[in-house]
């Protein structure tokens, strides 16, 4: 018998639950995996940030149900952070919002924003929650192509006036994932004016925002002159800090917006442990030499990833955000069937560029998760297994 909702129903599998399936299988029949599938740092979190969650797990205080908006510390430290890097002010009490890793917040904007039948603008490739989370409010969602020749950017104008007339919310991502585009201020213009003229709000998700190479800065949307009026942005410590168990992002922006989203959470959360809020307000406020580390260990291995593809015949540009590399598949391969051949072929775990959007097939997204010498042993595979020839 069948008891699943419709909405259930038209989800496919998550792309990375059914990778790490596949992976579970490969090493249990004695393959050596090299994973270059899924975007989490093997990197350690910092030993004082660590420091700080144990010395504030011994607080009893801190063990009760936590504030559904995230408590005042961790708050602060955010906007703390604006001001520092972006010289962006942020009301902790009303613009700023504790959530349970980014990836909560972005999935449960959609439902506080939109009503069924309502467009979600995409950016297509993109990470799939965006419309995942679409469907799931019986949402409708608009791939908006970023292609090599735009720099993977949208091109706002092309969206047809109908899906603008019925659209809600649109989403944004830089440095992207999976395609590691980058842009400057005056696209997060661009983008506010639209966005502002069709009365549609924006959500810029901005994970690897600190995750970026030579003397590239990221800019923050909010950097916009007025753009807290339509505006919100999405952070998370997990890729700056090495994170991503303990689940602790933020939203800032839009008071009204936040506000809205705070009622919905409320109402499906408690909000995120009090301790591991404390110790990304510690991250945040204390010395952050460890991000200038940890990027410099990245681009070394972009620079050996890079190297290695052009020896398949794949040419990549440098990308200078995020740990991702998102190159082309070789001729005569589609983007599943080369990420395939590869995992059956030499145990390296690739993800398909199709799994991020329409506009992904062609390519496939390398995460630079692993140490150089395993880097170096992906490519040596790949080559003697799949016999690539250099056109």
């Amino acid at each position: 018998m069948n008891f699943q909702s419709n909405r259930i129903g038209q989800i496919p599998p998550y792309l990375f639950a059914e990778i790490n399936k596949k992976k579970e299988e490969m090493m249990k029949a004695g393959v050596n995996i090299i994973d270059l599938g899924i975007g989490d740092p093997d990197l350690p979190t910092p030993k004082h940030i660590i420091d700080k969650l144990v010395e504030e797990t011994k607080d009893p205080k801190n063990l009760k149900y936590p504030s559904f908006v995230g408590c005042t510390e961790f708050k602060q430290a955010v906007a703390n952070f604006y001001w520092r890097q972006y010289q962006v002010k942020l009301d902790p009490d009303t613009e700023v919002l504790a959530l349970i890793g980014s990836k909560e917040g972005i999935a449960h904007i959609v439902p506080t924003l939109i009503d069924p039948g309502d467009y979600v603008l995409v950016p297509d490739p993109s990470y799939p929650v965006y419309r995942m989370a679409t469907l799931l409010a019986n949402g409708q969602y608009y791939n908006m192509p970023m292609l090599k020749e735009t720099d993977f950017k949208p091109d706002l104008h092309a969206i047809p006036a109908k899906i603008l007339s019925e659209a809600k919310l649109m989403f944004l991502n830089y440095p992207g994932n999976p395609t590691s585009a980058t842009v400057d201020v005056e696209f997060f213009n661009e983008a506010v004016e639209f966005s502002r003229k069709h009365n549609i709000p924006i959500a810029h998700d901005s994970a690897y925002n600190m995750v970026t190479f030579d003397g590239y800065k990221a800019p923050s949307i909010l950097e916009v002159e007025g753009a807290k009026d339509l505006a919100v942005e999405f952070g998370s410590l997990s890729k700056t800090y090495n994170m991503t168990g303990f689940r602790i992002g933020y939203v800032v922006g839009n008071k009204n917006i936040i506000k809205a989203l705070s009622v919905y959470k409320s109402n499906t959360d408690t909000g995120q442990l009090t301790p591991i809020q404390k110790a990304a307000a510690f991250a945040l406020n204390s010395d952050q030499s460890c991000i200038a580390k940890h990027n410099k260990i990245y681009k070394e291995r972009k620079t050996v990833m890079l190297e290695g593809l052009k020896t398949i015949g794949v040419e990549v540009s440098p990308p200078k955000g995020s740990f991702f590399i998102w190159a082309p598949v070789p001729t005569g391969y589609t983007s599943a069937g080369f990420v395939s051949s590869v995992m059956e072929q030499t145990g390296v775990i690739l993800t398909p560029g199709n799994a991020f959007g329409p506009s992904g097939e062609g390519y496939f997204r390398i995460s630079l998760s692993v140490p150089n010498e395993r880097l170096y042993e992906a490519v040596n595979r790949i080559k003697e297994k799949l016999k690539i020839v250099i056109a």
